[in-house]
């Protein structure tokens, strides 16, 4: 392997400032690894001359002295974030041809600290999915696959699989119901999403306006901390951004958790987990407690109802929002003899099969007959979760739970839509509750394959979240690389 891809973000951030290497020499070196890494399928769009543009200026401007806090770092985007001139899918047919004339503003503020964009990121189409199998240009395969091409997880899949086969420094990805974190404890990386308004939504191709959270996808606690500095901050043009302001995480790194409280869920050990699984999870329960945490066992009632709640709530919203897509004003749109059949063709030859699937239980759900006894219903019981979550923080200061039930599954293994929601077991009651997760990597299973635990704070504390994780990162000393990873 290339020994600039041996450096994570914050050790290559501090050698491009060092001047031991510059912007230039890492980006070409990222770019030679998409080459090598293209089977993986993670990218649908490799900017590489607008890379090196990009990275001769973070040259500059470090010989000048003036370098942004990501300067000169190569990064992905996921294909979710809206890139000026920059064609910007969803990984949808319906937007094939969509180039936006602005710029998200989780993007350009990484932009605006000196990141180097690669290109942009496979994702499930519209982010619906766990696995990455329902983007319009075919499945990403996690690069620790061994002998059958194994899922990367969704709905962040690209993102995940470009950061551990090490064609990207690190990526941008969304989080609606466990999607940054769900792919990054199937490919063995860090995944953090932030408190629901922390990061700007504006800019963002809508999926689930109440739940979608952009947050980063990286190799280590401390990149994601870099990451997240640069991602999060307060924005007048979207409505659900929160008016907090966040200090530098950095700065909680290395500070001792003694004395810290940990909950253990109980509802997140039922039956179905994995035993390498659950094997690392009393790991890490071990770590922290020899790291001087209290471990308290902790009660969250309605996470049973967590899933069917989701599953109203999210294809409702989605079903709102993408009622935009009508051939109309933008993206794709099949000529018909009459306004109706346009509809009819544009969008069911647009929208693959899960985003149909979505649409139409959100659009059920939403009509007048069934409103109250659904959508209404699941709004309460949400609010029922989000309470549960404020009560276990009155006694404890982080949950401790897994990440997933499984490792990564074989592609096309599970093809019944309710096996597959299921992967997001773990992860959706945060989603719904609005709080910060982190997936962290802790070891390998029996198969090889990466398990990840899932760490939750109270809204807005990210900076103790960051500090746990970065704890049980040193605690499982995971630094494995897996052989689908550029050399």
């Amino acid at each position: 392997m290339s020994d600039f891809l041996k450096l994570d973000l914050l050790g290559a951030s501090i050698a491009l400032k060092n001047k031991e290497i510059s912007s230039v020499e890492l980006t070409n070196a990222y770019i030679n690894a998409i080459e090598k890494t293209s089977s993986l399928g993670a990218y649908l769009d490799v900017q590489a001359d607008y890379a090196l543009e990009m990275a001769n200026r973070s040259d500059k401007k470090i010989q000048q002295g003036t370098a942004g806090p990501l300067e000169g770092i190569p990064i992905g985007v996921k294909d979710m974030f809206c890139t000026k001139n920059i064609k910007t899918t969803a990984s949808s047919k319906i937007l094939e041809n969509f180039y936006p004339t602005y710029e998200s503003t989780v993007t350009q503020n990484l932009w605006n600290d000196g990141a180097v964009m690669l290109g942009k990121l496979s994702c499930d189409e519209f982010a619906m999915g766990s696995s990455n199998e329902t983007a319009a240009k075919g499945n990403v395969i996690n690069p620790w696959s061994k002998t059958n091409p194994m899922s990367p997880g969704g709905s962040s899949g690209g993102s995940a699989a470009a950061v551990a086969a090490r064609s990207a420094l690190a990526a941008t990805g969304t989080d609606t119901g466990g999607s940054i974190r769900q792919p990054a404890a199937f490919c063995g990386i860090t995944g953090l999403k932030p408190t629901y308004g922390r990061c700007s939504r504006w800019g963002i191709v809508a999926f689930s306006s109440s739940l979608d959270q952009a947050g980063p996808l990286t190799r280590t606690v401390s990149d994601a901390a870099l990451m997240l500095n640069s991602m999060a901050g307060y924005d007048v043009k979207d409505s659900t951004s929160a008016n907090i302001s966040m200090p530098d995480l950095m700065t909680y790194l290395d500070n001792s958790i003694k004395g810290k409280k940990i909950g253990i869920p109980k509802e997140y050990t039922q039956d179905g987990i994995s035993q390498d699984i659950m094997k690392f999870y009393e790991s890490s329960i071990n770590w922290l407690k020899d790291s001087g945490a209290e471990i308290v066992p902790v009660s969250l009632p309605h996470t049973k109802y967590a899933l069917p709640v989701y599953y109203i709530i999210a294809p409702a919203e989605a079903s709102s929002n993408l009622a935009r897509y009508d051939g109309v004003r933008y993206g794709a749109r099949n000529e018909a003899a009459t306004l109706d059949e346009m509809y009819e063709l544009t969008r069911g030859n647009g929208f693959g099969d899960e985003v149909k699937r979505r649409i139409m239980i959100g659009t059920y759900v939403l009509s007048s007959g069934y409103y109250d006894a659904y959508y209404l219903k699941a709004q309460k019981v949400r609010r029922l979760i989000k309470e549960d979550f404020e009560n276990v923080f009155k006694n404890v200061d982080y949950l401790l739970t897994p990440s997933t039930p499984t490792t990564a599954f074989e592609l096309g293994q599970k093809q019944d839509p309710l096996t597959m929601y299921l992967n997001d077991i773990f992860t959706v009651p945060a989603s719904l509750a609005g709080v910060p997760g982190i997936s962290i990597p802790v070891g390998l299973d029996s198969s090889g394959l990466p398990v990840g635990v899932q760490l939750i704070a109270n809204s807005f504390d990210e900076p103790g979240l960051i500090n746990v994780a970065r704890t049980l990162e040193k605690c499982a000393d995971f630094n494995l690389i897996p052989d689908g990873a550029a050399k």
